[in-house]
Protein backbone atom coordinates (compact mmCIF):
# COMPACT_ATOMS: atom_id res chain seq x y z
CA UNK A 1 0.00 0.00 0.00
CA UNK A 2 2.98 2.32 0.63
CA UNK A 3 4.57 2.11 -2.89
CA UNK A 4 0.92 2.23 -4.43
CA UNK A 5 0.55 6.04 -2.22
CA UNK A 6 3.97 7.09 -3.73
CA UNK A 7 3.35 5.89 -7.40
CA UNK A 8 -0.49 7.84 -6.73
CA UNK A 9 1.47 10.80 -5.76
CA UNK A 10 3.99 10.95 -8.58
CA UNK A 11 1.29 10.13 -11.02
CA UNK A 12 -0.57 13.03 -9.75
CA UNK A 13 2.38 15.87 -9.77
CA UNK A 14 3.14 14.77 -13.39
CA UNK A 15 -0.11 15.34 -14.52
CA UNK A 16 0.02 18.65 -12.92
CA UNK A 17 3.72 19.55 -14.43
CA UNK A 18 2.71 17.76 -17.88
CA UNK A 19 -0.40 19.84 -18.60
CA UNK A 20 0.14 23.22 -20.21
CA UNK A 21 -2.69 25.82 -19.30
CA UNK A 22 -3.32 29.06 -18.67
CA UNK A 23 -4.78 27.88 -15.23
CA UNK A 24 -3.33 25.08 -12.78
CA UNK A 25 -3.55 25.19 -9.18
CA UNK A 26 -2.37 22.64 -6.49
CA UNK A 27 -2.89 23.03 -3.26
CA UNK A 28 -4.74 21.45 -0.48
CA UNK A 29 -8.52 20.75 0.49
CA UNK A 30 -9.75 19.80 3.70
CA UNK A 31 -12.89 18.10 4.19
CA UNK A 32 -14.67 14.43 4.86
CA UNK A 33 -13.17 11.60 1.73
CA UNK A 34 -14.43 8.19 2.94
CA UNK A 35 -12.38 8.12 6.38
CA UNK A 36 -9.60 10.84 4.87
CA UNK A 37 -10.17 14.39 6.36
CA UNK A 38 -7.25 15.81 3.99
CA UNK A 39 -6.40 15.35 0.59
CA UNK A 40 -4.06 16.88 -2.20
CA UNK A 41 -5.74 19.33 -4.60
CA UNK A 42 -5.66 20.12 -7.73
CA UNK A 43 -7.17 22.48 -10.99
CA UNK A 44 -6.55 21.82 -14.71
CA UNK A 45 -8.13 24.14 -16.67
CA UNK A 46 -9.73 22.40 -20.13
CA UNK A 47 -10.34 25.91 -21.31
CA UNK A 48 -12.15 29.10 -20.71
CA UNK A 49 -14.77 28.09 -19.05
CA UNK A 50 -14.20 23.98 -18.21
CA UNK A 51 -11.67 22.51 -15.94
CA UNK A 52 -10.66 19.48 -14.14
CA UNK A 53 -11.20 19.66 -9.97
CA UNK A 54 -9.37 16.77 -8.73
CA UNK A 55 -8.01 15.08 -5.69
CA UNK A 56 -5.95 12.56 -3.90
CA UNK A 57 -6.47 12.26 -0.14
CA UNK A 58 -4.50 9.71 2.00
CA UNK A 59 -4.94 8.36 5.07
CA UNK A 60 -6.59 4.78 5.95
CA UNK A 61 -6.93 3.97 2.62
CA UNK A 62 -6.40 6.46 -1.25
CA UNK A 63 -9.31 8.34 -2.28
CA UNK A 64 -9.33 9.72 -6.09
CA UNK A 65 -11.48 12.28 -7.12
CA UNK A 66 -11.59 13.71 -10.72
CA UNK A 67 -14.93 16.24 -11.05
CA UNK A 68 -15.00 17.81 -14.66
CA UNK A 69 -16.30 21.36 -13.66
CA UNK A 70 -18.37 21.64 -17.20
CA UNK A 71 -19.93 25.43 -15.82
CA UNK A 72 -17.24 27.57 -14.37
CA UNK A 73 -18.02 31.03 -14.47
CA UNK A 74 -17.35 34.21 -12.51
CA UNK A 75 -19.88 36.02 -9.88
CA UNK A 76 -20.84 39.42 -11.86
CA UNK A 77 -17.55 41.37 -11.98
CA UNK A 78 -16.10 39.97 -9.25
CA UNK A 79 -12.96 37.59 -8.45
CA UNK A 80 -15.57 35.05 -7.03
CA UNK A 81 -15.74 31.71 -9.66
CA UNK A 82 -18.09 29.43 -9.17
CA UNK A 83 -18.68 26.42 -10.45
CA UNK A 84 -20.67 22.64 -10.66
CA UNK A 85 -19.69 19.88 -11.97
CA UNK A 86 -19.71 15.50 -11.68
CA UNK A 87 -16.92 12.77 -11.96
CA UNK A 88 -15.73 9.47 -10.56
CA UNK A 89 -14.66 9.05 -6.75
CA UNK A 90 -12.53 5.98 -5.94
CA UNK A 91 -11.33 4.78 -2.50
CA UNK A 92 -9.46 2.05 -2.53
CA UNK A 93 -9.38 0.28 1.37
CA UNK A 94 -11.10 -2.56 2.86
CA UNK A 95 -14.18 -2.34 1.57
CA UNK A 96 -13.66 -0.48 -1.79
CA UNK A 97 -15.50 1.99 -2.79
CA UNK A 98 -16.81 3.49 -6.42
CA UNK A 99 -18.80 6.42 -6.38
CA UNK A 100 -20.27 9.10 -8.44
CA UNK A 101 -19.81 13.02 -7.28
CA UNK A 102 -20.84 15.95 -8.12
CA UNK A 103 -19.86 18.92 -6.98
CA UNK A 104 -20.99 22.92 -7.00
CA UNK A 105 -18.60 25.73 -4.86
CA UNK A 106 -17.37 29.20 -4.67
CA UNK A 107 -14.03 30.68 -4.85
CA UNK A 108 -11.96 33.59 -4.83
CA UNK A 109 -8.60 34.47 -6.66
CA UNK A 110 -6.34 36.92 -5.01
CA UNK A 111 -4.79 39.50 -7.47
CA UNK A 112 -1.93 40.43 -5.18
CA UNK A 113 -1.17 36.82 -4.74
CA UNK A 114 -1.63 33.79 -6.42
CA UNK A 115 -3.24 32.00 -3.88
CA UNK A 116 -7.13 30.52 -4.48
CA UNK A 117 -9.34 29.74 -1.21
CA UNK A 118 -12.70 28.00 -1.93
CA UNK A 119 -15.47 25.70 -0.49
CA UNK A 120 -17.20 23.48 -1.99
CA UNK A 121 -20.24 20.61 -1.30
CA UNK A 122 -19.74 17.31 -2.99
CA UNK A 123 -22.83 15.09 -2.22
CA UNK A 124 -21.72 11.58 -3.42
CA UNK A 125 -23.76 8.34 -4.55
CA UNK A 126 -21.89 5.16 -3.76
CA UNK A 127 -22.21 2.28 -6.50
CA UNK A 128 -19.61 -0.12 -5.39
CA UNK A 129 -19.09 -1.96 -2.85
CA UNK A 130 -22.18 -0.65 -0.98
CA UNK A 131 -24.97 1.60 -2.43
CA UNK A 132 -25.46 4.57 0.01
CA UNK A 133 -25.87 8.44 -0.82
CA UNK A 134 -23.67 10.87 1.49
CA UNK A 135 -25.21 14.58 1.09
CA UNK A 136 -22.29 15.70 4.08
CA UNK A 137 -19.27 15.97 1.99
CA UNK A 138 -18.48 19.56 1.98
CA UNK A 139 -14.60 20.76 1.82
CA UNK A 140 -12.51 24.43 1.85
CA UNK A 141 -9.88 24.43 -0.69
CA UNK A 142 -6.35 26.54 -0.50
CA UNK A 143 -4.67 26.61 -4.06
CA UNK A 144 -1.38 28.29 -5.03
CA UNK A 145 -2.07 29.65 -8.81
CA UNK A 146 0.33 28.73 -11.27
CA UNK A 147 0.62 30.75 -14.93
CA UNK A 148 -2.33 32.91 -14.29
CA UNK A 149 -2.22 36.76 -13.30
CA UNK A 150 -5.12 36.41 -10.63
CA UNK A 151 -8.41 37.40 -12.72
CA UNK A 152 -11.41 35.92 -12.84
CA UNK A 153 -12.08 32.98 -15.48
CA UNK A 154 -12.80 35.47 -18.17
CA UNK A 155 -9.36 36.30 -19.03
Amino acid sequence: MKYFKILTLVLFFGLAASLESNAQELGIRFGQFGGNNVAIDGVFSLGQFSRVHADVSFGSGVGIDALWDFIYRPVSTSDFNWYVGVGPSLYIDDPFSLAAAGEIGIEYAFKEVPIVIGADWRPTFRIVENTDFFADVFGLNIRWRFGNDGSNATN
